[in-house]
């Protein structure tokens, strides 16, 4: 089954695809530095969704607990940087899920940098799979 590509139709189904892309891309944008708190012109560029449509949904995520809003800008709640952050991670596990040859979770080189350059100097010298 492939993945729409637009949003859907039904107000409820929308409502559902607009909270996580809004939650994904604001978890996102905190974790990039770009800020903690955003206005409707900037979900609308990277979102693609028209402001008017898009403060409707922040409006609603700030009804529902996922964002506390403060004038024009909008930030996420403890809560919704909870979901944010779980939306991201599903959105994009098969990305961020290790490969061959890149350790999991739980590797010591997660720990320190030390640990980390150890880790790699030794599956380069080995030429081994370390998970």
């Amino acid at each position: 089954m492939s993945t729409p590509t637009a949003a859907p139709k039904s107000d409820a189904m929308a409502a559902l695809y607009w909270r996580s892309e809004i939650l994904q891309v604001m978890y996102w944008l905190r974790g990039e530095g770009f800020g903690d708190v955003v206005d409707p012109g900037l979900i609308e560029r990277f979102l693609g969704v028209d402001a008017v449509i898009g403060m409707t949904y922040l409006d609603r995520l700030v009804t529902e607990g996922y964002l506390v809003r403060d004038g024009e800008w909008y930030a996420l709640s403890e809560f919704g940087l909870e979901r944010g952050a779980k939306e991201f991670q599903e959105a994009f596990a098969d990305l961020t899920k290790p490969t061959h040859g890149e350790c999991s979770a739980d590797c010591w080189c997660h720990a320190s940098v030390d640990e980390a350059e150890s880790c790699q100097a030794h599956r380069l010298s080995h030429d081994c799979d370390h998970v």
